[in-house]
This record gives structure tokens, C-alpha cells and sequence, in this order.
């Protein structure tokens, strides 16, 4: 029985309304009206009688340097009101809006404008004055619980940061070449060296760009080009269930030798079968035949029990199909992909096959065949048609010559890629992320965390004040 196929796109990230979405779920409805009143009090002081969307262009930009003025003042409390007023633009000042594409308009307009007034700069030195406040972490710590008033500073300025990012990332039809020049200039702002808190996606690319990368360095090494794009495949096959447990393929067993004339059990298929096109019901006959002869003698030659005549003649009906049949991709017989072997896996064959049929290895000779049988010849040819050389394979053989031989070979040049910069970025606190993450992994094994543990990851969820 084939599985039916899954609504899931595979790729780097969901639609724009969807992370979006996925970023308002963790927010509490309450948080929206307070970010509105906060901006509301503080605009109907300084505009009076009107709307955020009835300013011009100047007077938006002049409003929006009086904010980020006021998130330079010393008290806590005042700025925090402002950066919910900056949150309330970045989400489109949606109490003056009537439809969700009026807030997604708006909400691209603000973001571009805050870019373009400095306030992401202004929010990266207050995140990064929250991560080094030492006060709050050691009053959290004295608390009995710790609830979502903790970390409200925190999700403010990172909820903030996320809408510019993941609205500025996202490039439109009608984008201004105004617009095209502030994408590009912020991912290169995140991709500086002295900025390692960036957002990997946008600044190293996604499946695209590796595929593309992947290309124009295959043509730079001289190696042939690749069969296919992984991606594309993985995006065309159909949903795969796992393969069953061996408990599970016993069980099956000791029901068919319980009664054999049962209707069979179905068993989802996995994605391999799914494309050599395999019958689950084609063996059933055969495989009753030989189990029960004495079925035969019974009857009369040719007669079918009416309870197999079920079985046989009258299969379950297949599952509709979710998609028309103009989308669906078809696939060759076998592999939906094409199989790669590396050099070292045909090394290894003829090691083995040598030392079975002649006695002694030729060391790392692939061509020599002397003395073995032809079989062995026509698996060497089929191995050698499917040979691939991977960028990493000549990397590491590169590596390895330069620390042979580090004189006459010289020091390596190393492009300054933008994953270059992002690793020598991480490199000096790689040690605390590895212990940020394994803090995270402990805490979420409550027999294996200590009572005096800071990290809480059910801080998110509890409310400000405990029953």
C-alpha cells in the first residue's frame, strides 16, 4: 500500500506569513496591546491628532530619530516602553490597518525606514548589554521560578531584530532599487568579523547557493560535474515511512503462521518500493501454494477458496491521489538518485577480491585485473562508471600534502568566504556555545538536572506570577 504524499515543501525556510507566524506564538496576546498603548501614549504626545500613516516620509523619519534618541537613557524601564514602540512599528501598526496585507505593507515599510534610521545598530549594543548584565541573572537565580517577566527585556529586542531580518531578507517584485542597495548593504553589516550573533541563512546563502557553489568549485578542481541536484530530488520523492523493527517482522510471521487464509496485514512502503513499483499482494499466491499443498488435493484443480478469492481477486482499492496527475514526477526504475562510489570503496573491492582469489594486493591499483575471474571484471567496470571525486576528497588529499611537505608547498591561501568569516568569528567562544547547548540538553532531563540550575527552559510558558 502505497503512503500518501505530505503537504511539505523542503526547503531553507517557510513562507514569509508562516515565519511570521511561528515568531507571534510565542507571544502573549496581552504583549500586542501593550506594545500599541506604549506607542500610542508616547505619538499622541509629540503628533498630535493624527496617524502613523497619514505622516510624510520626513515626518516618519523625524519621529523615528526621536526614539532612537530615547533608547540611550539610562532608565530601564523608559527604554524598554520605547522598544516596544519600535515593536509595535515593526509589526505594521496594525490597529490602523483593516486587512493582513495592509500590516504586511506597513510592516515592510517601517522595517526599511528603522534600517535606514540606524536602529538595528541601536538594538545589537542593547542586546548585547543584556547578555552581560550580571544583575539579573543572579536575581533570577534567587527566585523560586522563573517566569516570563525574566526574559522580557530579552524577547523584546530579539523579536524586533528577527522582524527586520526576516522581512529585509525577503525580497519582493516591487522592492525600489533603494531597497535592493539596504539588503545588500545590511548582509554585508552582518557579515562583518566583529558581528557573531548573525543570522547564518542570510548571510551564507541557502540550498541555492551551496548548489551553486558546489558547481563553480567542481569546474575550478577540473572534476566533473555533478549527476543531480540532491535537493531537487529530495523535494520530488514521496513521503517515506521508516522500516519496521525486527519485533515487528515477527510478529507478522507468527500471524501468517496462525492462519494463512487471513487477509494479510498492510505494511506501509517505504520510498524505494514506491519507485521500483512493487506489489505488496504479487507473492501472496505463490507463497500460499507452498505452504498449504494440501489445499490443492481438497478441491478441484483450479478452484479458488472463497475466502482467497477475496484476497486475490479483490484487492483494497488504491488511496486517490492528493495532486493531479499533470504534477506528479516520474521516476526510472530503481534509485530515485544516482549512486556514487568513491575510489577507496574500489580500492577496498579488489583488495578483498585479490586476497580471495590470488593471494596478495597490488596496494592501491585499480586497473590491473590479472587473475581474476569475470565477474569480478564487470564490477570493477560498473564501480569505475559511477566513480565520484567529492570537493572534500581533494581538500583533505591538499591538506595532507601541505603538512608533508610544508616547506616546498607553502602556506595554504584561504579564500575569505563568508563562511570563513562566520567560523573566525565562533572560533574563539566555540567552547561556550558547545556549553551553552549542553546546559540546554541537561535541562530538559529533569532527573539529571541539579536543583541549583539557572536554566529553566519551561520559562517561556509559565506566567509572570506563580499561584
Amino acid at each position: 500500500m502505497e503512503s500518501p504524499n505530505l503537504e511539505f515543501e523542503y526547503g531553507d525556510t517557510d513562507s514569509f506569513t508562516a515565519e511570521l507566524s511561528e515568531l507571534y506564538s510565542y507571544t502573549e496576546e496581552p504583549e500586542f496591546s501593550l506594545n500599541r498603548d506604549y506607542f500610542e501614549e508616547d505619538f499622541k504626545n509629540h503628533v498630535k491628532g493624527r496617524r502613523w500613516m497619514e505622516l510624510s516620509m520626513e515626518e516618519q523619519r523625524a519621529y523615528v530619530m526621536r526614539l532612537l534618541d530615547a533608547l540611550e537613557v539610562t532608565d530601564r524601564d523608559k527604554r524598554l516602553k520605547v522598544a516596544r514602540a519600535i515593536l509595535y512599528l515593526a509589526q505594521g501598526v496594525f490597529d490602523e490597518c483593516d486587512t493582513e496585507t495592509d500590516v504586511l505593507y506597513w510592516s515592510r515599510h517601517n522595517v526599511f525606514l528603522l534600517y535606514d534610521m540606524g536602529i538595528f545598530t541601536a538594538l545589537l549594543e542593547l542586546l548585547s548589554m543584556e547578555i552581560d548584565n550580571n544583575q539579573a541573572c543572579s536575581s533570577a537565580v534567587r527566585k523560586p521560578a522563573i517566569s516570563l517577566a525574566d526574559s522580557t527585556e530579552l524577547r523584546v529586542l530579539l523579536s524586533i531584530m528577527y522582524l527586520m531580518v526576516e522581512t529585509i531578507r525577503v525580497e519582493m517584485e516591487g522592492d525600489s532599487p533603494e531597497r535592493k542597495a539596504a539588503r545588500e548593504a545590511f548582509k554585508t553589516e552582518l557579515g562583518e568579523k566583529d558581528f557573531n550573533n548573525r543570522p547564518v541563512y542570510f548571510t551564507l546563502g541557502g540550498f541555492e547557493e551551496l548548489q551553486e557553489m558546489k558547481v563553480r568549485m567542481r569546474e575550478l578542481l577540473n572534476l566533473p560535474p555533478l549527476p543531480e541536484d540532491s535537493i531537487k530530488v529530495v523535494r520530488n520523492m514521496r513521503a517515506a515511512s521508516p522500516p519496521a523493527s525486527a519485533m515487528e517482522l515477527i510478529e507478522q510471521q507468527q500471524q501468517q503462521k496462525r492462519g494463512r487464509r487471513s487477509r494479510r496485514p498492510l505494511v506501509k512502503q517505504d520510498s524505494l518500493d514506491t519507485y521500483n513499483e512493487r506489489d505488496p499482494f504479487k507473492n501472496d499466491d505463490a507463497r500460499d501454494e507452498e505452504d498449504d499443498p494440501e489445499d490443492v488435493d481438497s478441491g478441484i484443480e483450479g478452484e479458488v477458496d472463497p475466502l482467497d478469492r477475496d484476497v486475490i481477486i479483490q484487492p483494497p482499492p488504491p488511496p486517490p491521489p492528493l495532486r493531479p496527475p499533470t504534477e506528479r514526477v516520474s521516476f526510472p526504475k530503481g534509485l530515485p538518485w544516482a549512486p556514487k562510489v568513491r575510489e577507496k570503496d574500489i580500492e577496498h573491492f579488489l583488495e578483498t577480491s585479490r586476497n580471495k582469489f590470488i593471494g596478495f594486493t597490488l596496494g592501491n591499483d585499480i586497473d590491473t585485473l590479472v587473475g581474476l575471474p569475470r565477474p569480478i571484471h564487470e564490477s570493477v567496470k560498473t564501480l569505475k562508471q559511477h566513480k565520484y571525486v567529492s570537493i572534500a576528497e581533494v581538500q583533505i588529499k591538499r591538506e595532507e600534502e601541505l603538512q608533508q611537505c610544508p616547506m616546498t608547498m607553502g602556506e595554504e591561501e584561504v579564500e575569505e568566504t563568508p563562511a570563513e568569516i562566520l567560523y573566525l568569528g565562533m572560533l574563539p567562544s566555540l567552547s561556550q556555545y558547545v556549553i551553552a547547548l549542553l546546559k540546554l540538553l541537561l535541562a530538559a532531563a529533569p532527573t539529571s538536572k541539579a536543583k541549583t540550575d539557572s536554566i529553566n527552559i519551561l520559562a517561556d510558558v509559565l506566567p509572570e506570577e506563580m499561584p
